[in-house]
């Protein structure tokens, strides 16, 4: 157990605490409460029911669930939750299971964040560390509550996925914090839009301290929106784009890892995993046993002649486009989700140049990009379809054999679906179903 747990459970007894949001990080927060705290009063907010036993709980289930704010001190708001419009109690005090984390633990963090690239990333840093013989653990955004293993966090060196939504009331940072690029993503979350969203992310590195380190691309997007010597860690530039023998050897030696977007990410996991003393010999190892990511062109099958690709994850423009040169050979291309206020217009002029045989427009962006494609003359077969069967569908009847089709939808996901994971589970299963024959 390490020495400021007790500090934070004396915090969480003192106050009085709403867990917002009873997902699976409001879950976690409920089970290591009433581990510490069996009989304390909290109370739990959530839009939907909420299951939960406990005398000692309140619950606020409904459309006015965020009314309850007003009756507490301490809020621990789940990720996701979006506070447009929303006027926070001046009496109320909102943090975070990860912000409580970076406040309260001993452990080393390695922060990731960024608008694409934080899963890879993250992961491949896990990986190195791990095959360096280093005791690590991933967790955050990638489906694991940093409360679940708090407990044993002093001894092991902790690497944290981050999305904008875990930044966005951050008032600590990790001791390293690697950002791998900004881009116009989940505008309708803040009031201010994209600036909202901005200063979200840019909170990995606001608080840190100068014996912390700060590793980003300096020919990403990120640089865009960096003052280095304003900064207070130390700045750790990963430029991919610099010739590198190891660095080449690495972006071409796994078929899970091909692209630019890639060598990125190999550049700046590489690059922060040497700050902890991991030697090349086991970067190196971790990333020729990289066995891909579930979602990230995730390769569903070869039928018929046809590599059908699931890349779900890739909701805005820029990840397409990458996605689309890294793969060649392109035959059909799967675009279309839900509409979050993007401009199209410049990505629509990009994917035509590319030499994609047939597009496949979903609904609600898909059918905008569709005509914006027609209007710039584009030589592919624009094909806009009503629903994801259609679109398996035609990828089926349409892709020429020794061709690629890739489900990658430059769009979020819930207009019609609950995340991209459930859309491209939705698309594999399809796949099978109708290419398979």
């Amino acid at each position: 157990m390490f020495r400021s747990l007790d500090d934070m459970i004396r915090l969480l007894e003192k106050n009085r605490v709403l867990i917002l949001g009873f997902g699976r990080e409001g879950k976690s927060s409920y089970r290591l409460i009433r581990n510490f705290l069996p009989d304390k009063q909290i109370g739990i907010a959530d839009k939907n029911p909420v299951a939960c036993q406990d005398e000692y709980v309140t619950l606020h289930c409904g459309s006015d669930y965020l009314q309850a704010m007003n009756d507490y001190d301490l809020v621990l708001k789940s990720p996701g939750i979006p506070f447009v419009g929303i006027t926070v109690p001046p009496h109320c005090q909102i943090t975070c299971q990860t912000d409580l984390f970076l406040k309260y633990s001993d452990s080393t963090v390695i922060g990731v964040t960024g608008t694409k690239g934080k899963t890879t990333t993250a992961t491949l840093i896990y990986r190195m560390l791990q095959t360096a013989g280093l005791r690590a653990r991933l967790t955050g955004n990638v489906g694991v509550p940093v409360f679940d293993h708090i407990r044993e966090s002093g001894n092991e060196l902790t690497v944290m996925e981050l999305s904008c939504h875990q930044l966005e009331f951050m008032t600590s940072s990790p001791h390293i914090a690697v950002l791998t690029n900004i881009y116009e993503e989940h505008l309708d979350h803040y009031n201010n839009g994209f600036q909202g969203y901005l200063n979200a992310k840019l909170n990995i590195a606001k608080y840190q301290q100068s014996n912390d380190f700060l590793i980003y691309n300096p020919q990403s997007t990120a640089a865009d929106y960096l003052a280095p010597n304003a900064l207070p860690a130390k700045v750790v530039w990963a430029d991919p784009t610099l010739r590198d023998p190891f660095l080449d050897k690495l972006a071409s030696c796994n078929p899970h890892l091909k692209g630019s977007h890639n060598r990125q990410n190999i550049a700046v996991a590489m690059t922060a995993v040497r700050r902890l003393g991991v030697p090349d010999t086991a970067i190196e190892q971790a990333i020729t046993s990289f066995e891909g990511i579930a979602n990230r062109m995730e390769l569903v099958g070869v039928y018929g002649g046809v590599s059908y690709y699931n890349d779900s994850i890739a909701t805005i423009p820029y990840s397409v486009l990458m996605g689309v040169d890294s793969m060649g050979n392109v035959g059909s291309l799967i675009i279309g989700g839900m509409d979050r206020g993007l401009n199209y217009r410049d990505f629509a002029d990009e994917l035509a140049k590319r030499p994609i045989d047939n597009i496949i427009c979903l609904p609600d962006t898909g059918h905008q990009i569709a005509a914006l494609l027609r209007q710039n003359g584009c030589r592919a077969n624009i094909v806009p379809v009503a629903d994801m069967e259609e679109a398996v569908r035609s990828a089926v009847r349409l892709t020429p054999s020794g061709k690629a089709c890739i489900l990658s939808p430059a769009a979020a996901s819930y207009n019609k679906y609950r995340d991209f994971e459930e859309k491209g589970n939705h698309f594999k299963t399809l796949v099978r179903q109708y290419a398979n024959h």
